[in-house]
């Protein structure tokens, strides 16, 4: 399967200035870059989803350029309907550093021997200056042009709330990127969700009106939430994080922008049988032979639910590795199992287990681990699910508030919350 065609099979393919998806398959320069603003310590899914398009590219031959954005993070990608709030720059660099990691760990989980190119444009704004920028870069559009993008039509039109000249500005930053990406390596091919398509437009231009040379761009559908019709995103409430333990911010508080490698695995185990095929094409890498099997048998028995399995074991490989994969598939089977054997489990098992769970050592009173595991939100809390049989303990009912634990298990409250003693 060419380039081209993988890219379609798989979605991702929207918007693109290439006459035809053909001409991806015989440019005679094979690099790229995808940027990524540091508005948040975390990636998501949303942008994992235009990761594993860079994947595409790269099986194919490509040499991809990261460009994480310390310059364009101090003002931030507009919103369509209001001004973000400007970042303190430690909080910009910290939150820089950890998707950088995060980029790094997926290629390495999926391309061992793939060397990344990492690009901040940081470094080539730090030294700009303010008349020289309006001179090359300001002169080359026309403010009918910028005032025809549509997050600026949004925010200027009735009802609008408005936007500052930084963030109006924002096109122009980005579009210097591409023509200093282009000038500095002979990249001429920026790829992004469909939501950016504007933006990178504006490299096209410069690129052609500075250099004579002609350049492109390629985006992916921005992912849908099936659930809520909302597209997979920080912004929309409904994040999905790449990282799955909190980071510590520079103000020393706990980042809330992780989730955990259970429920990463779980996000995707719970997804309809309307959406796995087009998901399993998206976030693993899956060939097309292996998804046409994997769907007829599916399909032929759908309580068995091989899909979302393959797809919650293909999803978490790709972000967390194979090997957690494979241990939170193993606590999975345990966990939804109500014949499940806990009389085979190790303690090598439960301590494997705790890197996926809260978790308390042995020996800890029931009634503090299901408080310190944030299973109830008080003892008083704890001892009415306790009373009603909420409460049970390697899948027997416990009703004892006086028991203390000494032995490594898996605590569970309600039909799906969960905790190990170890």
């Amino acid at each position: 399967m060419k380039l081209s065609e993988e890219l379609i099979w798989r979605g991702f393919s929207a918007k693109t200035t290439l006459n035809s998806p053909d001409l991806l398959d015989s440019r005679p320069s094979k690099k790229f870059y995808w940027g990524a603003d540091p508005s948040a310590d975390s990636l998501t899914i949303g942008n994992l989803a235009a990761l594993m398009m860079c994947a595409c590219f790269v099986r194919h031959g490509y040499e991809p350029y990261f460009l994480v954005g310390g310059a364009t993070g101090q003002i931030g990608d507009p919103k369509e309907n209001s001004e973000r709030d400007l970042k303190p720059l430690s909080e910009v660099e910290f939150n820089k550093s950890q998707i950088r990691a995060q980029i790094e760990r997926i290629v390495l989980n999926n391309s061992p021997d793939l060397k990344p190119n990492f690009v901040d444009n940081l470094d080539w704004f730090k030294d700009i200056k303010f008349l020289p920028f309006l001179r090359e870069v300001g002169k080359a559009f026309s403010m009918t042009q910028l005032l025809d993008r549509q997050f600026v039509q949004n925010r200027i039109g009735e009802g609008g709330s408005g936007i500052s000249y930084a963030e109006f500005s924002y096109t122009l930053i980005q579009g210097y990127d591409f023509l200093h990406l282009y000038r500095s390596y002979g990249v001429s091919l920026q790829l992004c969700g469909a939501d950016q398509y504007g933006n990178c437009t504006s490299g096209i231009h410069l690129i052609k009106r500075l250099e004579n040379a002609d350049a492109d761009v390629w985006s992916t559908p921005l992912i849908i939430d099936p659930a809520s019709g909302k597209k997979f995103g920080k912004s929309e409430g409904n994040a999905v994080w790449l990282a799955s333990k909190p980071a510590k911010t520079p103000s020393g508080a706990l980042s809330e922008n992780f989730t955990s490698v259970f429920d990463f695995y779980q996000f995707w185990l719970n997804q309809p049988d309307s959406s796995v095929e087009s998901l399993l094409k998206t976030y693993t890498l899956i060939e097309k032979p292996e998804l046409d099997s994997l769907m007829a048998e599916h399909k032929s028995s759908p309580e068995k639910r091989l899909a979302q399995r393959a797809l919650a074991f293909g999803a978490t490989s790709v972000v967390h590795g194979e090997s957690s994969a494979r241990a939170v598939e193993k606590l999975t089977s345990i966990l939804f199992n109500k014949s499940a054997d806990f009389s085979s489990l190790t303690s090598k098992d439960f301590t494997a287990f705790a890197e996926f769970l809260p978790s308390v050592p042995k020996n800890t009173p029931l009634l503090d681990a299901l408080v310190e595991t944030s299973l109830c939100s008080s003892k008083s809390e704890a001892r009415k699910d306790l009373k009603a049989g909420a409460i049970s303990l390697n899948g027997e009912k416990v009703f004892d508030d006086s028991l203390v634990l000494s032995s490594p298990a898996i605590l569970k409250r309600g039909k799906n919350r969960f905790a190990i003693i170890k």
